[in-house]
């Protein structure tokens, strides 16, 4: 017999603030910790994007601890995408291909 649950969910939170040296992961969590980070990010209207291989990464950083300088340019470049999605958002164009 075998079991053809779902994978258990995880998720990972990250936030930047002007004047922050890097963004910070500001939530974790695995199973119903990463359903309720991923409810309430979509209650607020946060983008969540899916990346196995970044949330595993960041899952090794500590609350309220900086991201790693390895991954500064991959989260720039997530940054840099969603700045520009909420830049066209706003003023009606497209959103840039991922």
């Amino acid at each position: 017999m075998t079991n053809k649950s779902k994978p258990i969910q995880t998720a990972v939170a990250i936030a930047y603030q002007a004047g922050d040296n890097a963004p910070k992961v500001v939530a974790k969590g695995k199973g119903l910790i990463a359903e309720e980070i991923i409810s309430r990010a979509k209650e607020h209207g946060v983008f969540i994007h899916q990346s196995k291989e970044l949330v595993s990464l960041l899952m090794k950083v500590d609350l309220d601890q900086d991201i790693p300088p390895n991954l500064y340019r991959v989260v720039a470049e997530l940054l840099a995408w969603l700045y520009h999605i909420e830049t066209e958002k706003n003023s009606g164009l497209s959103t840039p291909p991922k």
